[in-house]
């Protein structure tokens, strides 16, 4: 299929993935017929269905429309879904295009001049900041993010007619940002990742080295300081950046507004510096996030009034650093973080910005495969808190390992202040024992916790 002009239907398999849901959110206000099926109802689903969307929670073929015509019709799926699923075997069985996600996703943004956010760590953020930025601009940006913009209130950013900009994550897993062929793209990070995939970590660099040959000629690379790759077959303009560090987009001045929490800073440009940028965003992290998504919007045509504004206005995305309670005595921040690295990353911002204060994390490991590969890793970066509490694993889309369990990172911890306990278990903890600084951790249903979390708090003395 070379592009989507015919298709008057969509249907999703998997609907209620974030992103998914972009896809699918796209194709209903383009004017499409959509409907879908996904595992459990969630406030996206609520969401989508109040928008219109016709949605299942039963694997049922009875519930497929039947009055669409197969010849505008496309079934796009995730390759999260099993192979015995009934609805994805009907599908496999029509004379209607059955397409990843990441396929379909590549035939919207291959349209327009795309802008392009790979990294095993980052990318949501700095993608949803980038958006943010151009989306000031006279022309705007479209955007399929991978999590909820608190200041869109949704994951699509739909582009007005005369923008040529459209922002969306580059994801490495299965290989799906090979589907891109983006004018502008950078990389935030190359950690090995999703190894039940590429087996090894040199396969993860190959991939990403293949994904920036596919960026446009006369288009433009930001690589972050230190990412080693091969860039001798992109034939992209290549530029670095750097939280700190000397490199084409840094900061400068760098402090922190000890009464606000907040970072004010300059940045360094090919052109200049943008002096007196501002987040009221907390986040050592998210500093360099900003200068990341600076570079994109720079190189984009944005301009410094426009950098700053877009950068002052951020407010974050659900589930990245996201402060969601704060009180005289205890804050509580949930975030996606689910690789050691990001770990290391979103502990660290923590203990800088509240210096002197104790810091309970509580995680959640995601994914057998990659509690086994990284458990030595995991108990390291978890050694930073103060107490660390550990609940059962998330299994998303695997089946058991056996030996494999949040007990073999807990196993190698140093730390003596450490739990390993069911999630009642670790609220009875928040309840009866001192904590100040709060915060969860885990790409798995730990958000679900967070309604509790904060009763405890706002109970606590």
């Amino acid at each position: 299929m070379k592009n989507l002009l015919h298709i008057r239907n969509v249907y999703f398999l998997g609907i209620g993935g974030i992103g998914m849901s972009a896809l699918a959110r796209y194709f209903k206000f383009t004017g499409r017929n959509v409907a879908g099926y996904d595992r459990t109802p969630t406030a996206l689903t609520d969401a989508m269905r109040a928008e219109g969307i016709d949605i299942h929670f039963d694997d049922d073929i009875r519930k497929i429309p039947s009055n669409w015509d197969p010849a505008s019709t496309l079934a796009v799926f995730t390759p999260a879904l099993p192979e015995e699923h009934k609805e994805l075997s009907w599908f496999m069985e029509r004379p209607i295009p059955l397409l990843k996600r990441a396929k379909v996703l590549g035939l919207v943004c291959n349209e327009r001049s795309g802008i392009a956010v790979s990294g095993t760590h980052g990318k949501t953020t700095v993608s949803t900041m980038v958006a943010n930025i151009l989306n000031k601009t006279y022309r705007g940006c479209g955007a399929f993010l991978g999590g909820i913009s608190k200041n869109f209130g949704t994951n699509l950013l739909l582009p007005k007619v005369e923008s040529p900009w459209i922002v969306a994550e580059a994801d490495e897993f299965d290989r799906s940002f090979l589907h891109l062929t983006p004018l502008l793209a950078l990389v935030t990070s190359i950690d090995a990742d999703h190894l039940d995939i590429y087996g090894q970590k040199d396969k993860i660099v190959e991939s990403f080295e293949r994904f920036i040959s596919q960026i446009q000629p006369g288009g433009s690379l930001v690589i972050k300081k230190g990412v080693e790759l091969n860039t001798a077959k992109t034939p992209a303009k290549i530029y670095s950046y750097s939280l700190n560090q000397e490199a084409d987009f840094t900061t400068l001045n760098l402090q922190l507004n000890s009464e606000g929490g907040f970072y004010q800073f300059d940045i360094k440009t090919p052109d200049g510096i943008i002096a007196g940028c501002k987040m009221n965003y907390p986040g050592l992290l998210n500093v360099e996030n900003a200068v990341g998504a600076v570079s994109l919007a720079f190189l984009a045509g944005a301009a410094p009034a426009e950098i700053k504004n877009g950068l002052e206005d951020y407010q974050g995305v659900i589930r990245r650093f996201d402060v969601r309670f704060r009180n005289e005595k205890y804050i509580y921040i949930d975030d996606y973080a689910h690789h050691p690295e990001e770990l290391k990353a979103i502990i660290s911002s923590v203990k800088e910005l509240f210096k002197g204060r104790k810091i309970t994390g509580i995680f959640q490991p995601h994914l057998y495969s990659r509690t086994r590969d990284f458990s030595a890793e995991f108990a390291a970066s978890l050694d930073l808190l103060d107490t660390t509490i550990l609940i059962p694993l998330y299994p998303a889309r695997e089946e058991p390992i056996k030996g494999i369990s949040s007990e073999i990172i807990f196993n190698q911890m140093k730390l003596h202040d450490k739990h390993l306990v069911t999630k009642q278990q670790m609220l009875d903890i928040l309840r009866n024992e001192k904590c100040e600084i709060v915060l969860t951790m885990g790409a798995g249903d730990i958000d679900s916790l967070a309604g509790d979390i904060i009763e405890i708090l706002k109970t606590k003395v």
